[in-house]
């Protein structure tokens, strides 16, 4: 799953997993995502931080507070890459963060090393 305000980014990164056989979920913010986690069960989530009404830190942390998905790995998507930015994300619960713009071996990196296999 990924959660992006940007449509760009949403689609940059549905192609480029798509293209490696993964089925996707989008969504453009914390409140769309939480609804489609509960119905589709993610094996991963990719979420950007800063996103209208739910960032990416409260998405993150209402996801690893429910039990049913505190073992999905949450990684974080963002344009800031400061040590403070990261180590938030850590807080939360993210299990990776990632700097945009990401590249296609980032994305799916971070797919294999959580997940184990892509699609």
């Amino acid at each position: 799953m990924v959660i992006d305000d940007s449509k760009t980014i949403r689609r940059t990164a549905e192609t480029l997993l798509k293209k490696e056989g993964c089925d996707v979920l989008t969504a453009v913010d914390g409140f769309e995502a939480l609804a489609k986690i509960s119905d589709q069960k993610p094996a991963i989530i990719f979420v950007d931080i800063m996103m209208p009404r739910l960032d990416g830190y409260q998405t993150c942390a209402l996801i690893k507070n429910n039990p049913q998905f505190r073992a999905t790995p949450v990684i974080m998507l963002s344009s800031k890459d400061g040590l403070f930015d990261k180590a938030r994300g850590r807080i939360v619960g993210a299990e990776q963060y990632l700097t945009k713009p990401f590249t296609r071996d980032e994305l799916l990196g971070a797919i294999h090393r959580h997940v184990g296999t892509v699609a």
